[in-house]
């Protein structure tokens, strides 16, 4: 899990480097955008009607639009609510680390398996 974890995090760290951005900011729009834009494109094509991708990208533009002068610190309130919630697995035992990967790696990479078999 530990192995896991930083794989997950460097990745994350080299990627904000690569487009100016910070940690948090790159971790909000991987997870929160890229993550279930992919799910919402792939729910799509199994529908056959574009409705969860027009809904998420308008979502994602008003966000944008209504955080545009302060994008920055609203990706880093979310991220520290998102870390609160990780934390809250503390009480059936897992740590920081293991509901990072439980949740953020194991839970998308079996959503995309089940979707992928659906299609």
């Amino acid at each position: 899990m530990k192995r896991i974890f930083f794989l997950v995090a460097q990745a994350l760290l080299r990627l904000a480097r690569a487009t100016n951005l910070t940690y948090n900011e790159i971790n909000i729009i991987v997870y929160y955008l890229l993550i279930p834009l992919s799910w919402a494109i792939l729910c799509d094509c199994i529908i056959r009607l574009p409705i969860t991708t027009i809904l998420l990208l308008l979502a994602w533009g008003f966000i944008l639009w209504k955080k545009r002068t302060h994008f920055k610190e609203w990706c880093d309130d979310v991220f520290v609510r998102s870390q609160d919630f990780l934390l809250l697995f503390r009480k059936i035992g897992w740590n920081y680390e293991v509901s990072s990967v439980i949740i953020c790696v194991i839970v998308p990479i079996l959503v995309f398996a089940i979707l992928i078999w659906l299609l």
